[in-house]
């Protein structure tokens, strides 16, 4: 009885140890920002600094997240957001979640934006693209050309709703690159933050629609974006949360706990980083010397904020380096240009401005004196 007891126990402390090994090798082996995802990039949507990632540059399928590019391309199209158009024959009955448009059903560009980006609406995302591109291979055409526009040069769209194809891919880098630059736009912040709003066409049909990102009624600071799912893509989400002036973006393409990870991620990048205005920091003079002027010294300044995400440990990094003339002649204007300040973190430059003077210095001499009598008179 007695060995059987110590075996008991050597055999629970065996697994005791084991487990305990196991769980400190994934802390090592996983670090900060571990996900599950296929591919992830969390990234501080004004600097577009990326604070975790893996697999970041590999393509990959990212199902109806492409609407986040359909959304944007669609508001920045020119086309008018509140003018009623009819539903084509082209749009009605694609596959996949859809909003159940009829054919010859009026609708605004706006109503279809919250149908394309609540539900997920397949249809909405077809009529958006005849509507804004004329026909719906001009609009990819369009998507295209704004992805590269903002920088997002690993992306390839086929279609406006996400549904798989072989030359229809992204990047996780790329896609929160392009999210990064929609959260931007006040109309996109608007639509994706929404969690239930409705819709009515013009035959007074109202259709109630509720937000498929269940992060925004369960996570603090949540503002977007937008789900998706194919068989093939997997589940995808992509996040954004601001909170102290900081906003991230999170995306993760193809990951089972999509929701549950996307939270970890945000709430450790809130953690962990934490913006800071680094022109706090410099160590300017408040004015440098006047030649010939009326005033032996001129007042200089900055015009500029730079505000950027770091960890505690990566202040004592930032490193001040100014170009600064010693002195100037007058006459001075305010807004004359003398000198500049870099700011590095450890060795790469993030951010340089211009130092002005903030002030007028007259010429001290005797025909100023009487071209001020002459003004007088």
């Amino acid at each position: 009885m007695r060995s059987r007891t110590l075996c008991f126990i050597f055999a629970l402390l065996f697994v005791l140890t084991a487990f305990t090994m196991t769980i400190n090798l994934m802390q090592e082996t996983h670090g900060q920002g571990y996900t599950s995802a296929k591919g992830m990039c969390v990234m501080e949507s004004s600097s577009k600094r990326v604070l975790f990632s893996k697999n970041e540059e590999i393509k990959l399928p990212m199902a109806s997240t492409t609407k986040i590019m359909t959304a944007i391309t669609a508001i920045e199209s020119g086309a008018s957001l509140d003018s009623p158009f009819e539903i084509s024959p082209k749009a009605v009955g694609i596959s996949g979640t859809s909003l159940y448009l009829r054919k010859g059903e009026v609708f605004t560009l706006r109503d279809l934006l919250y149908g394309l980006m609540l539900i997920s609406g397949n249809d909405a995302s077809v009529a958006i693209g005849e509507y804004c591109g004329g026909t719906i291979d001009n609009f990819i055409n369009m998507m295209n050309n704004k992805a590269k526009e903002i920088g997002a040069t690993s992306s390839h769209f086929d279609n406006t709703h996400g549904l798989d194809s072989k030359s229809h891919y992204t990047t996780a880098y790329d896609l929160a690159l392009i999210t990064s630059y929609a959260m931007q736009n006040p109309t996109f912040k608007e639509i994706v933050s929404t969690k239930n709003t409705k819709i009515t066409n013009s035959d007074g049909k109202t259709r109630y629609l509720k937000n498929k990102n269940k992060l925004l009624s369960s996570l603090d600071g949540c503002n977007g974006v937008k789900t998706g799912f194919t068989d093939n893509a997997g589940r995808c989400l992509v996040s954004s949360c601001e909170r102290e002036g900081m906003n991230v973006v999170c995306v993760v393409l193809n990951c089972g706990p999509m929701f549950e990870e996307s939270r970890t991620l945000l709430e450790e990048a809130f953690k962990t980083y934490q913006m800071i205005d680094l022109t706090c920091g410099y160590a300017l003079p408040s004015k440098i010397k006047v030649s010939a002027g009326e005033k032996e010294y001129i007042k200089i300044g900055t015009k500029e904020s730079f505000f950027y995400p770091l960890k505690n440990d990566e202040l004592k990094k930032v490193k001040y380096v100014y170009t600064l003339q010693d002195e100037v002649e007058a006459p001075v204007e305010k807004g004359r240009e003398v000198g500049k300040v870099e700011i590095f973190i450890d060795k790469d430059l993030h951010f340089s401005e211009k130092i002005y003077t903030i002030e007028n210095v007259r010429r001290n001499s005797i025909w100023q004196k009487l071209q001020d009598l002459i003004e007088q008179w």
